[in-house]
């Protein structure tokens, strides 16, 4: 797996405080595609980061916490610039979490992610992983991150997108998110999604009465407009309080097959932020190790339901850890 996309640091307020409550702010790496590469070096596969960083002992620590937990750093490159900041303010009870972008001018942007000898960097890779995060930092991002999947399949290779709009980043740059997501998902053959992605790409709405008929029908608009998409999936999230989530998952095959998860309730959550990376790594798994499409689609919402356990970007638990979940291990001590 290659995963090309920006290494950013996160400050977060301590325990549930309000942001700068206190002097305090806990410190964590991540970012969408990094949490991907961090979990598949969990899962025992090898994973290799794409990007640019600053060139200084920030962007050092950042890609020297990747390469401590497995991650294949050779392809991030170093330039001038600042590195890509987001504050966290951590949400509790009924009051939601709130993330503030700092990421302006940041090497990776500034850069557009580098230039890549892609042959080389996808050479003997199975899958490309990028997402929407890295084309909504600039148009040279934009085209970056086209040129990354094109190139992608050109040789050969599978591509995952995850769809992860952020409204803040493009409106930040008056960019055209429907027409460069469209550009990049023509080429996945994996999309994670739901239905609201769906309806900003192709300016479709989508009104049926449940969560599940909403996501089959985008699933449907999707595979009607990208003839290389394969498969399409996503997680269903009920929000009982900020600390009390119910997570189900399910995703739509081009050959009309769908399925669907039962619902964990999640409960106290302590992170929520890296779930959905969580869950398309263990996804991308399921795919990567041979799994059908139910067993692959489990793992990865076990994965996901993990990561509300975990603080911090990265979901730090492997194989083992997930199938114990999934198989009702239990919540005795073990020793």
């Amino acid at each position: 797996m290659v995963c090309f996309g920006e290494l950013l640091l996160r400050l977060g307020a301590p325990g549930r405080q309000l942001l700068l409550q206190s002097p305090h702010l806990e410190v964590y790496t991540g970012g969408a595609e990094a949490n991907v590469a961090v979990s598949l070096a969990k899962f025992g596969h090898r994973a290799d980061m794409v990007g640019v960083v600053a060139d200084n002992t920030l962007g050092e620590a950042a890609t020297g916490e990747l390469r401590r937990h497995g991650v294949d750093t050779r392809g991030v490159q170093r330039a001038p610039g600042r590195m890509g900041l987001y504050f966290l303010t951590p949400g509790a009870i009924q009051r939601p979490s709130e993330v503030l972008y700092d990421r302006a001018d940041s090497a990776f942007a500034r850069a557009g992610g580098g230039e890549h000898d892609w042959a080389g960097l996808l050479a003997g890779a199975d899958w490309l992983h990028v997402s929407g995060v890295s084309p909504a930092l600039g148009q040279l991002a934009a085209d970056r991150t086209l040129g990354a999947v094109r190139a992608a399949r050109a040789a050969g290779v599978k591509v995952s997108f995850d769809g992860n709009f952020r409204p803040k980043l493009w409106e930040a740059w008056q960019g055209d998110a429907a027409a460069i997501l469209r550009e990049i998902m023509a080429e996945a053959d994996l999309l994670f999604a739901s239905h609201r992605d769906i309806q900003v790409v192709l300016g479709q709405s989508f009104a049926q009465p449940t969560s599940e008929e909403r996501f089959l029908a985008g699933a449907q608009a999707a595979f009607a407009a990208f003839p290389q998409l394969r498969r399409m999936a996503a997680t269903i999230r009920v929000q009982r309080s900020v600390d009390h989530h119910a997570l189900s998952a399910i995703d739509a095959v081009r050959d009309g097959t769908s399925h669907t998860t039962s619902a964990y309730e999640i409960a106290p959550i302590v992170d929520r932020i890296g779930t959905g990376d969580a869950f398309a790594a263990g996804v991308l798994h399921g795919v990567m190790t041979g799994m059908d499409d139910v067993d692959g689609l489990r793992f990865g919402l076990g994965a996901a339901c993990l990561k509300h356990s975990i603080s911090g970007d990265f979901n730090l638990l492997g194989v083992g850890e997930i199938s114990a979940f999934l198989g009702e291990g239990g919540f005795d001590v073990r020793r």
